[in-house]
């Protein structure tokens, strides 16, 4: 694949040597992590289908619980065949497989009943016998190239329609719409927005440990789509995701020097954020995503500044003769997240967005690495380095930390939309994988993907 990235200003005069850095910010001489995805946003025709009949016979109880139930008691679910045929794929498949790998569904055999009548209710009596709390029925008709899809999702023991909607669409987006609909039961049975029609951006290795060839990638969150951004002509490192456009800041390593890049999902362009002459790294996106947040190579050590998406209206945050690094700001832009050799070895720090009232919150065995903040605005995920190595979850005050996985190398955690699951890597180099888990704990989950995965990145909700 050719990498069309087009560079906007290049300048390498004055590089500092970058192993010597990057080895002390990072036990693997990679700074940052990231999830990026390359599919193009599609348009949607959405509408609700004509109300069906209930026909229920209003049985006490509900299959609608909140998360922490659905945790502990999966919410037993009925996804039999949608009426219709269609040659684009199977869409319950992919429903299915989003529901049950969130780990808060349990997947009823459906082979033992009836269809449903297209437009009609379904046999309640029948679908309780199965132990299905909730239903989901469907038709699919492809005209040439239009897709379109009607679904319901039923509550089987009060026998109601909960939700009915009809998407069209080309054929070739069906699996964003199967995604669609796991995110409408998710929404509807939870409480909580989905996270199915997402991407992830990671980083693809291949060839040998000594010399492996680092490239830009992005999927849909479930493995799909798999696209790959960059030829490996540059190494690629630690990409972001912005929360407003279509677009990547990533770290490249380009004739001698580390610098922040945005890349364009839609055009493939790559541009450099601002010409500094000496190295910039971590790179993460504002919450209004009109201005980066980053780590720049000074005397030695390194700083965290703010500035535009060119490289403009520089604002210095951090001084301290120390690396700062890895910088995330939280959900309402008001605090920074940041890690800093600034007391003897690698903590966490968390600082107003002006840079004042710093203060450490790390205070475990290890040192600590990889801050990012939930979207609920109510954890920090994080990698811990010690005798062995963890991913774990604490409050944005250092409180209530507790390790999600623990094992010889795990790394890099990103969080989906909603908060409720972090993907980080296992393994490193050619061996490195990426892996899901609940925040909980519980459901950890492998994500496949064609080659060695690392450094992900959770995109926002698709549009």
């Amino acid at each position: 694949m050719t990498d069309n990235f087009r560079l906007l200003a290049d300048n390498d005069d004055a590089a500092p040597s970058v192993p010597g850095l990057i080895r002390r910010i990072s036990r693997r001489g990679m700074i940052g992590t990231t999830l990026a995805t390359a599919l193009a946003t599609p348009a949607f025709a959405q509408s609700a289908p004509a109300p069906a009949p209930s026909g229920g016979d209003g049985a006490a109880g509900s299959a609608v619980i909140d998360v922490n139930r659905a945790r502990t008691a999966p919410i037993p679910i009925a996804i039999p065949p949608f009426a219709g045929g269609t040659s684009v794929g199977n869409l319950v498949s992919v429903i299915t497989n989003d529901l049950s790998n969130c780990g808060l569904f349990r997947i009823v055999d459906a082979s033992g009943v009836g269809a449903t009548p297209a437009g009609g209710a379904p046999d309640f009596g029948a679908w309780k016998g199965t132990g299905a709390q909730a239903l989901v029925t469907g038709s699919v008709t492809q005209s040439g190239d239009q897709l379109r899809v009607e679904f319901r999702l039923w509550d089987i023991l009060p026998g109601t329609q909960l939700q009915g909607t009809a998407y069209t669409t080309s054929a070739s987006n069906w699996r964003r719409i199967a995604h669609i609909i796991a995110d409408v039961v998710y929404q509807r049975l939870l409480g909580e927005k989905g996270y199915f029609d997402t991407r992830v951006a990671y980083i693809s290795t291949t060839g040998p440990n000594s010399n492996p060839t680092k490239r830009l990638a992005i999927m849909d969150q479930d493995g799909a789509n798999n696209r790959y951004l960059t030829d490996g002509s540059w190494t690629a490192l630690g990409p972001r995701f912005s929360p407003t456009r279509d677009q990547l800041a990533f770290i490249s390593y380009v004739n001698k020097i580390v610098r922040v890049y945005l890349f364009d999902l839609g055009s493939g362009q790559r541009s450099l954020v601002g010409n500094f002459r000496t190295m910039t790294f971590s790179p993460r996106f504002a919450p209004d995503g009109n201005s980066i947040i980053m780590s720049l190579y000074q005397n030695g050590g390194s700083n965290i500044i703010t500035c535009s998406l060119t490289g403009g209206n520089v604002r210095t945050l951090t001084n301290s003769g120390s690396i700062d690094a890895n910088p995330c700001y939280s959900p309402d832009g008001s605090q920074i997240v940041f890690e800093s050799d600034r007391g003897g070895d690698q903590q966490l720090y968390v600082m107003n967005a002006d840079g004042s009232n710093v203060r450490r919150i790390s205070f475990g065995s290890g040192r600590y690495a990889d801050p990012i903040w939930s979207p609920r605005g109510d954890l920090i995920a994080f990698t811990r380095l010690g005798s062995d190595f963890a991913v774990g979850v604490m409050a944005p005050d250092g409180s209530g930390e507790r390790i999600l996985s623990e094992s010889f190398d795990v790394e890099s955690p990103t969080f989906c939309p909603n908060g409720r699951v972090i993907m980080f890597q296992r393994g490193s180099g050619t061996g490195a994988r990426l892996v899901t888990i609940d925040i909980t704990g519980f459901n950890e989950q492998a994500i496949q993907t064609p080659t060695s995965a690392s450094d992900p990145a959770w995109s926002p909700l698709l549009s």
